[in-house]
């Protein structure tokens, strides 16, 4: 997609929303999916079950493009389960567009996953291997053709035994015709929340969902859980004892909403404590902070406070622009970057500029953009970021570029500054952004999944990685930690 390659961020991962026990439930689903659109706008889907058969309908696009008819009016019933999706594992195509539907010995399946599973190829081989025939390229369907294949009858069973034999990050939501089950990583590397909307039950990616349909939070899901949601309630149990949390570090950096809450922690107000960590760490003389939008602005609005430096709106983010609105070639990558993202002169011009932003993948869009500022005037363009340098890939349901296209992978923090123009460049550290998030863990690092930034990876890594040669020993930052 053109907007993929004029705009180097980390691309989001998936969303899962799903309901239980409420006449509405595929409305409501769909209300929570668009609360989640920002986690993927490639595909949109949405299943029911009315308690003896299933309804769906999945689509390519955003949630409003794929439902854009009168697809929602042809879903019934009272469970339902939601998902918007960013390819990270499969390719980008209706078939992979979830939740998954199968049909198997004891009834329909529906499966609606976030994160990226590390043994999935290995798995899905030994299947083959065994007669498994798959109509997919996504690593969710492997789920299923274990559960299939399970020797339980009983559906928690099946797929307890099915989570056992997978490795990776997984928020997934398995529906059947009567029952929701509900499960997370023994890492917790997604988040994944449940609520309460009156006698119903609601789960979701991200807290601010339940504030759209108006559910009341009860409590995350917990590393290693399932819960069992049916006509008897909701049960819990471990199915693994080997739990460490290592929660992604770019859901509050980047990826969650401002007003969503991960483990009891505000995403905004921890966006705002990195941007304040940040000043401690790189302060600099300037005129002016601005954020680019939307993710920085609340670590900009940080920095701005604890320096005293005003806090201005010196970049806009233009939000109607399509995302596959022209046919990218070399010479209109900039342009394109214009077409998302203005500089406001007014506010600029004359002036020393601080520009916070979240991360730096390529470095291009950086580069554009402390170019943008300078066309507007700027005296001095100083770069922060409320990060660490991202130096690995991450498998875990993220789509980074390979570790060779990484800048920070390739050079050293003056060569990235030469490289995208900026005066100055300062980066978060590492117990910055261990400080500014707020956690308090006794599991390592806090309770972060710190990968990209230190390549060690709290799982085991299944995955050949492409074009590492430059990297001597990289496998052995591959090993678990």
């Amino acid at each position: 997609m053109f907007d993929d390659v004029i705009w180097d961020k980390l691309n989001e991962e998936c969303g899962v929303f799903g309901v239980f026990g409420h006449a509405d439930a595929p409305q409501l689903t769909y209300y929570g999916i668009h609360a989640l659109q920002h986690r993927g706008q490639e595909s949109a889907g949405i299943c029911a079950s009315d308690g003896k058969n299933f309804s769906y309908h999945r689509g390519m696009g955003l949630v409003t493009e794929a439902f854009g008819n009168d697809e929602l009016d042809h879903l019934r019933g009272h469970i339902a389960i939601g998902h918007v999706r960013y390819t990270t594992a499969g390719e980008s195509k209706i078939e992979n567009a979830q939740p998954l539907i199968f049909k198997y010995s004891h009834g329909n399946l529906a499966l609606a996953h976030n994160g990226n599973l590390v043994n999935a190829k290995q798995v899905r081989h030994q299947l083959e291997r065994q007669g498994s025939i798959f109509q997919t390229t996504s690593d969710t369907e492997v789920v299923a053709h274990l559960i299939a294949r399970s020797g339980y009858d009983k559906i928690e069973e099946a797929v307890k035994e099915s989570l056992r034999m997978i490795k990776g990050a997984y928020a997934l939501l398995i529906m059947t015709e009567k029952k929701m089950i509900v499960a997370l990583d023994p890492n917790g590397l997604r988040p994944l929340s449940l609520a309460k909307l009156g006698d119903a039950y609601v789960v979701s990616s991200e807290t601010c969902a339940f504030d759209i349909v108006g559910a009341t939070y009860l409590r995350e899901v917990e590393p290693g859980e399932m819960v069992v949601i049916d006509e008897d309630g909701l049960r819990s149990e471990r199915v693994s004892g080997n739990t460490q949390r290592a929660i992604c570090s770019f859901e509050y950096i980047y990826f969650a909403r401002p007003d969503s809450d991960i483990d009891g922690i505000n995403v905004h107000t921890a966006r705002k404590r990195l941007g304040r960590e940040l000043a401690a760490e790189a302060p600099v003389e300037a005129d002016v902070v601005t954020g680019v939008p939307d993710s920085s602005i609340s670590a900009a609005i940080g920095y701005a406070e604890a320096t005293g430096i005003p806090y201005e709106l010196g970049l806009i983010k233009n939000r109607y622009v399509g995302r596959t609105f022209i046919q990218p070639s070399q010479e209109l990558r900039a342009k394109g970057v214009r077409m998302k993202l203005s500089a406001v002169r007014k506010v600029v011009e004359g002036k020393r500029v601080v520009m916070i932003d979240d991360s730096i993948v390529r470095g291009t869009t950086s580069g554009r953009i402390v170019q943008m500022l300078r066309d507007a005037g700027a005296k001095e363009v100083h770069v922060r970021i409320s990060s660490p340098p991202v130096m690995n890939s991450c498998f875990y349901g993220i789509d980074t570029s390979t570790r060779a296209e990484l800048i920070a992978a390739k050079k050293n923090i003056e060569e990235m500054r030469q490289f995208i123009g900026a005066d100055s460049l300062a980066f978060l550290s590492i117990d910055g952004l261990m400080r500014g998030t707020g956690r308090n863990s006794d599991h390592p690092n806090n309770g972060h999944c710190l990968a990209c930034f230190t390549g060690q990876y709290p799982t085991e890594i299944y995955e050949e990685i492409e074009d590492e040669s430059e990297s001597e020993n990289h496998c052995e930052s591959l090993s678990k930690s």
